[in-house]
């Protein structure tokens, strides 16, 4: 009964859950926050509704790209340093120190509504939120607990668990967060419980990471395995010997150290399908609250819970298909969800056409987790933290980049085919299959890849 309880402290589920709630109950918080405030900066410079709409657009848009910049650029000081650290003294820190800032930066929103704060007080916000780590480490250190709790045969489905349960409380929290954000406020200060809310999370899960989160023993990794055996062993007999040897040419048919071609376009293909995610779903607001979608509170809410369903069709596409797919097959399906149901969302008019589009994208969450699966079984258990961040870091450069692109080309396609971003992410995503394939090709051809993929 103990040992149960004490096996229930090494979940990270309850973390991953209420932390999304609280960034669900944020971004919808944050922008309906900048839209009110560039709406009443806008009502006031002009009196043309078409003009207003025009400009509200451009401001939300440039206060996203310095947002995003700051937010992303952030994490280089620190987030390396902390994954190291992790690793080598306690893997907590890499998610506790994240947490911190989280409750830090949203707090500062709070304040900003009750106090009237300019709108420029969250780029601090950002900064904060990066230099503490941010999404970045805090989420390298989810995946690297989940790594260190799985087996190489289960890790996959292991961490697409875990985005599961992201997925489903950044559904819930979306779907109550326009609601909240509209019925419930403090001195008619739209957003306050909403943020406050959000803050109230954050907090409960550093206190549950510092007090409560164990971090577990790892989990029959071949690196373990390899690491714990001695050299020589003279107390065996020659029989004992070549026997063990046989056995572990079996439990270690997999090459400890995987071609580096195989990992470089790891990186190149989750980096190209990042940045086509990235790209598309920071212009998607921006596309949801202008004509003729024109969406409201509750809408956006709605939008985005309709979002977060990918991580449940995601989760049963990984349980189906990795009982008859290579993890490589896997990587391939999500990608073509994805880069179809964005070809479809370019030319979204009504409402229907978005939830179609988002239908379209069931399995769209697949690649990534896969990614980080294939890649965690070709390095040692203790390198988890920094190949995670590694890679994260990755997304955050590209994320960066992409970020600030993707909004000056909404704004100069805005009134030409305000879709037009939705058509470039499509062609990303399509772009990424190419490494991807080469993956796949070089698995079949390495001796001992079948075996590496196979569930």
């Amino acid at each position: 009964m103990l040992g149960a309880l004490a096996g229930t402290r090494t979940w990270v589920e309850p973390v991953v859950a209420t932390a999304q709630v609280a960034s669900s109950f944020f971004d919808t918080g944050l922008l309906l926050v900048v839209k009110n405030y560039y709406n009443q900066t806008g009502s006031n410079a002009s009196s043309s509704e078409h003009f207003s709409e025009d400009a509200q657009q451009k401001a939300v848009s440039n206060f996203y790209i310095i947002y995003n910049l700051v937010r992303g650029l952030s994490p280089l000081v620190s987030a390396y340093g902390l994954a190291k650290l992790g690793d080598n003294k306690n893997r907590k820190i890499t998610i506790c120190t994240p947490l911190l800032g989280y409750v830090v930066s949203r707090a500062l929103l709070l304040l900003l509504i009750l106090l009237e704060w300019p709108i420029e007080v969250m780029y601090g916000a950002a900064a904060i939120n990066g230099l503490s780590g941010g999404f970045t480490t805090y989420w390298a250190g989810i995946m690297t607990l989940g790594s260190l709790s799985s087996s190489e045969s289960r890790r996959s489905l292991r961490l697409i668990v875990i985005e599961l349960i992201y997925g489903i409380a950044g559904f819930l929290g979306s779907m109550a967060s326009g609601h909240i954000f509209i019925r419930f406020n403090i001195n008619s200060r739209q957003g306050t419980v909403l943020v406050s809310c959000s803050v109230a999370c954050y907090i409960f899960c550093l206190l549950y990471s510092i007090f409560v989160l164990k971090v577990p023993r790892p989990v029959g990794t071949r690196a373990a395995s390899s690491g714990s055996r001695k050299p020589t062993d003279t107390s065996h007999s020659d029989e004992e010997r070549s026997t063990e040897t046989t056995s572990s040419r079996e439990v270690l048919s997999i090459p400890i150290v995987p071609s580096k071609l195989l990992i470089v376009m790891l990186f190149v293909g989750g980096i190209m399908y990042d940045l086509a995610v990235v790209g598309a779903m920071n212009v998607l607001p921006l596309f949801l609250i202008k004509k003729p979608l024109s969406w409201g509170a509750e809408e956006i809410g709605y939008g985005n819970a309709a979002g977060y369903l990918i991580f449940i069709t995601s989760f049963l596409g990984v349980f189906m298909f990795s009982k008859c797919f290579r993890d490589t097959t896997m990587i391939m399906i999500g990608i073509l969800s994805f880069s179809t149901g964005i070809l479809i969302m370019a030319f979204v008019r009504w409402t229907y056409l978005f939830y179609i589009a988002r239908a379209v994208m069931l399995f769209a969450l697949i690649p990534l987790p896969t990614i980080r699966s294939v890649l965690s079984k070709h390095v040692a258990g203790s390198s988890y933290g920094k190949i995670f961040v590694l890679l994260q870091l990755s997304f955050v450069l590209t994320g960066v980049a992409t970020s600030t692109a993707y909004n000056k080309i909404y704004q100069a396609t805005l009134d030409w085919f305000s879709g037009f971003c939705f058509i470039l992410s499509c062609v990303a995503g399509c772009l990424s299959l190419i490494p991807i394939s080469i993956v796949a090709y070089k698995q079949r051809s390495s001796s001992g890849s079948l075996d590496l993929l196979a569930e």
